[in-house]
């Protein structure tokens, strides 16, 4: 197909998960031999749509031609058929294989019915060899590369099947300045062949430099189709980003006091932040701002003993804690609701009761035996306090909903007594009912005079629940102001800065 002719076209696409529409009538064109760059703040639908595309998600409405041929791509096999290949931001390759394994993974050179390894290693010593670094030999184990390399690797795969179309989710994250430079090369020899990039990133200055048009999402629609970057600005990107539209969160009153409960100061761990510092007060909110990949959850994990730092302390009520030890943070009273609660917090399998009890185990045994009964109780009051429902201390906790899973997490702390509380994405994967019930929760404890940190993608969530913000780039506090100080757009532009390296 020749340059400019339309490639990938999808119309009015909508995709359901359970109580959120993530996508609602999405339109993308992609022509051949063109940089597409895909723009949108996170949570505005990017990895959904990517994920229709490369198979990996069905959608619940609306249409895709390729090639000007109507298809349906049901799985990640069949988009690999026609040409379409995915690097995705959380690279899907495993550690355990070698590097040619991992690139021919699902369709190995066979002859015979046998896999032809010979051959496999070849082809992956020449592709690695195209992408300017044949010391990425084919037999290392993946497990053992850099971020960078395996990011390469990534890529020697989706040239492997020849694709026509390659999708980039955030490929310069984990990448140097001169790693940058070379995947920029690469853009360029592929587009120069016809291979069509969509690309994704919050970098404006790498839009500016690769991308040909922008299209752009914000809460699951499309804001913009197709913008040429060279006759679009940054403000009207931003401007298309944000909406211009008023936090759907009402901010809440100031319980803040002058006493300091957290304090924060220089916490480094090497490539993931950098001399962090701050102070969270008695009911006081402090908000984190930053893009995915800034080190926002780190630090909240560092803080709580999960990840050990290379230096800083942690105090809290102006004792030091022992940092790199979880015991340590949570007897100095420090509690942690994690992104990922399903996989991260919760034991599925168990009742309300266990779940909501762990961190609080040694007041309810006595001899080495659970108190079940005092079990029980506490869990009613808990549940009753934050309007858990229903209120059923049996009840498995996988069956209850998303908002009620993050209340139980919430609830354990609350339990515990503890006197600080990190929250990472608090509302992630729950409904507007929950959300809003959520937020009186987080606000209310406030009021009781815990010191709350709360991390989150949704940047007018966070100027709405903080009384104050800490805005990170690149690992590092580069802006920090009291809520009513700054816009949504003030911190876009300071966390789509370029990066520095």
């Amino acid at each position: 197909m020749s340059e400019n002719t339309v490639l990938l076209v999808m119309s009015g696409i909508v995709k359901d998960f359970p109580g959120v529409r993530a996508l609602d009538g999405v339109d993308l064109r992609v022509r051949s031999g063109e940089v597409h760059c895909l723009l949108g703040q996170n949570g505005a639908g990017k990895s959904t749509l990517i994920k229709v595309l490369s198979g990996a998600h069905p959608p619940d409405g609306g249409s895709i031609e390729w090639r000007g041929e109507a298809v349906a791509l049901g799985s990640p096999a069949a988009a690999l058929r026609r040409g379409i290949a995915a690097m995705y931001q959380e690279l899907d390759l495993v550690p355990g294989l070698s590097v040619a394994e991992n690139i021919f993974l699902g369709h190995e050179p066979a002859s015979a019915g046998f896999t032809q390894r010979g051959k496999a290693r070849r082809a992956a010593a020449e592709l690695m060899a195209r992408l300017g670094h044949p010391e990425i030999t084919p037999d290392e184990p993946v497990g053992e590369l850099s971020a960078a390399a395996r990011q390469l690797v990534s890529m020697a795969r989706a040239l492997g099947h020849e694709a026509k179309l390659i999708i980039m989710d955030e490929p310069t994250a984990a990448l140097s300045a001169g790693e940058v430079d070379n995947l920029f090369r690469i853009i360029g020899e592929l587009t120069a062949d016809g291979v069509a990039v969509v690309y994704i990133s919050h970098r404006m200055e790498e839009i500016r430099r690769i991308a040909d048009r922008v299209t752009v999402l914000k809460d699951g629609r499309t804001a913009a189709v197709g913008l040429p970057v060279a006759e679009t600005s940054t403000s009207e990107l931003v401007a298309l980003m944000t909406g211009g539209e008023p936090p759907e969160v009402e901010a809440g009153g100031n319980t803040a006091t002058d006493r300091p409960v957290l304090e924060v100061r220089g916490l480094r761990r090497r490539g993931e932040f950098d001399e962090v510092s701050f102070t969270a007060h008695a009911g006081e909110i402090v908000g984190m701002a930053g893009l995915v990949g800034c080190g926002r959850s780190e630090v909240l994990e560092t803080i709580f003993g999960a990840r050990v730092p290379d230096s800083g302390q942690v105090r809290v009520d102006g004792r030091q804690v022992s940092t790199g030890s979880i015991s340590a943070a949570v007897s100095a009273g420090i509690g942690l609701t994690p992104e990922e609660r399903k996989s991260q917090a919760l034991l599925p399998q168990m009742a309300l009761s266990e779940n909501v009890t762990l961190a609080s185990l040694a007041g309810h045994s006595r001899w080495g035996f659970t108190r079940r009964g005092a079990e029980r109780a506490d869990t009613t009051d808990v549940a009753e306090r934050l309007q858990l429902r229903p209120a059923d201390p049996a009840r498995p906790i996988s069956t209850f909903s998303g908002g009620n899973q993050q209340k139980a997490v919430i609830g354990r702390w609350v339990l515990r007594g503890c006197r600080v509380l990190l929250l990472d994405e608090p509302t992630r994967g729950v409904d507007v009912g929950a959300r809003a019930e959520i937020y009186a929760l987080i606000r209310q404890l406030a009021a009781d005079g815990l010191a709350i940190v709360v991390v989150s993608s949704d940047i007018p969530e966070v100027l709405a629940l903080a009384d104050r913000v800490l805005v990170l780039r690149d690992g590092a506090v580069v802006h920090t102001a009291a809520a009513g100080e700054i816009t949504e757009s003030n911190v876009l532009d300071m966390v789509m800065e370029a990066p520095s390296r």
